[in-house]
């Protein structure tokens, strides 16, 4: 299953930072999520872009993570030649993560 079937995502993009979001449509999947969904899963699904470190924080409170990769946006959104690395395609590229 690929995880756009059960969850979306929202994106933010700082300097060379890449913030990605995963939520749940149904809160009784978050628990499966923070299992097969680690930040050393999401370092391995965006090796070839991905330079730094990948930090994952939960938010139990409303059933949501935030994936915060760093080293990601080819020096950052203006000063990189690569408009499709940046924030959006990166969460509907997560989305389409095997889980």
């Amino acid at each position: 299953m690929k995880l756009k079937e059960i969850a979306h995502s929202r994106t933010g993009d700082k300097g060379d930072i890449s913030n990605i979001s995963l939520i749940p449509y149904d809160e009784k999947d978050y628990p499966m999520l923070k299992e097969k969904v680690t930040a050393q899963r999401v370092k391995e699904y965006f090796s070839e872009i991905c330079r730094g470190e990948v930090v994952r924080y939960e938010i139990d409170s409303i059933c949501a993570m935030n994936f915060v990769l760093d080293k990601t946006l080819g020096g950052g959104v203006t000063r990189s030649l690569a408009q499709d690395k940046h924030g959006k395609a990166l969460c509907m590229a997560l989305l389409e993560m095997e889980i």
